[in-house]
């Protein structure tokens, strides 16, 4: 079963500076490598539970769609993040 997104914290931020946004859902843990991605970017995260990971938002323009990819399980629903 693929991921599930259920919130971004923040679900905005700077468009030249990364910054720390926690993605809260569910089947992140224990489920095989992982991407997550603002928009077409793959970016550094955390898998800090079954249901939170801190990612670092690449730099960007616009509104973007975040997702989360499960290698063996598919891509997760996407959540809107806006730079500002």
């Amino acid at each position: 079963m693929a991921a599930v997104l259920t919130t971004l914290t923040p679900n905005s931020g700077p468009a030249t500076t990364f910054s720390t946004v926690v993605i809260t859902g569910s089947g992140f843990a224990d489920v095989g490598p992982l991407t997550v991605r603002f928009g077409a970017t793959a970016t550094t995260f955390t898998i800090d539970s079954d249901t939170q990971i801190t990612a670092i938002s690449p730099t960007g323009t616009g509104t973007v769609d975040v997702t989360v990819t499960v290698e063996l399980n598919g891509t997760s629903n996407a959540l809107p993040f806006t730079y500002v």
